[in-house]
């Protein structure tokens, strides 16, 4: 049996993570850290775990951690840096689900997440968690940098046209929605019910802090620096994520077949027949992405649907996923629960 803590275990993708991870075959949840929970049982503050989670949440400082072999950080930003190397000295792997190791660039992350770096050796050794593209390197990690949600829903949705060299990669846009569980569970005014229901807008126009890294996920792919324009809007949902991806073509080739090639052995990419229009209820509380590619009019624009649900394949899930490349076991452990509809 893996042996699992999760660090901050009070959020959104903190009860995601123990939900996916109650109903492992292989894992044994051993710790879940709060600060202002501690002493009070998992299941008091998350009633639908209850009977399947019995711990309490812990203080992080009296919390078994080290003797875990994998811990979860699903912590604000700056939080896994400072507190991740005492765990891998103590031999325990740790999958990140926030932002601190995803940019290679620290002067970058700096800019963009507004705090000085901690710790620039573990940047260098962590390995980007997206398993589409970088499968063998997670096996073999330590450190697994998880990606963020946007950035998943994005880059697999464009991968495929990068990969092959077919579409001007100086001037891609993605025009990508979100539910509110992706500013997290806290209690801000634009996410209280009056405000955000029966209410839709782009935020962050200028710039979100998911660009560089999409841009470099692509960029890297594609060996050279790519053009994006994002702009993320806040929808009226809990969650799900819905990305508009536009591509002018460079190169003919049969964009369908593309897609179904790229990621015909992928268990969580699901490509859908020509035509298609997935929406982001068919994919909630499911490790799953589905696309569907579209040419209007047969003309020289792309058009790609890409669905996720932001706390499942956008967080939660896909640390699971990573967890169990990086521990030998079938990758799709744990995961394989059917979308919930309606």
């Amino acid at each position: 049996m893996i042996k699992v803590g999760i660090v901050g275990g009070t959020g959104y993708t903190g009860v995601e993570l123990m939900r996916l991870l109650a109903q492992h075959p292989g894992v044994e949840l051993m710790a879940v850290t709060s600060r202002g929970e501690a002493g009070v049982a998992v299941a008091d503050v998350f009633p639908n775990l209850r009977g399947r989670v019995d711990l309490k949440f812990t203080d992080p400082a009296k919390s078994p951690l080290s003797d875990c072999d994998v811990v979860f950080f699903a912590t604000p930003n700056g939080i896994a840096m400072r507190q991740a190397p005492a765990l891998l000295d103590s031999g325990a792997r740790v999958i990140d689900l926030a932002a601190d190791f995803r940019i290679k660039d620290l002067a970058l992350w700096e800019k963009w997440y507004g705090m000085p770096h901690a710790n620039a050796d573990l940047v260098g050794q962590a390995v980007y968690g997206l398993p589409e593209v970088n499968r063998a390197q997670i096996r073999g990690a330590n450190l697994v940098a998880n990606p963020g949600c946007y950035p998943t829903a994005v880059q697999l949705g464009f991968l495929p046209l990068i990969d092959a060299g077919c579409v001007d990669i100086a001037h891609l846009i993605a025009d990508a929605k979100s539910g509110v569980t992706g500013a997290g569970r806290k209690e801000e005014l634009p996410y209280l019910f009056a405000e955000a229901s029966d209410n839709f807008k782009a935020y962050a126009v200028a710039g979100h802090r998911h660009l560089p890294e999409i841009r470099q996920g692509l960029g890297l792919v594609a060996g050279e620096e790519v053009g994006l324009t994002f702009v993320p809007h806040l929808t009226p949902l809990i969650r799900g994520i819905h990305a508009t991806l536009y591509a002018r073509v460079t190169r003919d080739v049969d964009f369908q077949a593309l897609y179904e090639r790229r990621y015909h052995d992928e268990p969580f990419v699901d490509v859908l027949p020509a035509g298609s229009h997935p929406d982001t209820r068919s994919v909630r509380a499911a490790n799953t992405c589905r696309i569907a590619v579209h040419r209007p009019q047969g003309g020289d624009t792309l058009v790609i649907l890409s669905v996720i649900d932001n706390l499942v394949k956008g967080a939660a899930g896909q640390a699971v996923q990573n967890m169990n490349l990086m521990f030998g076991c079938d990758e799709c452990a744990g995961l394989t629960q059917i979308p919930v509809l309606p």
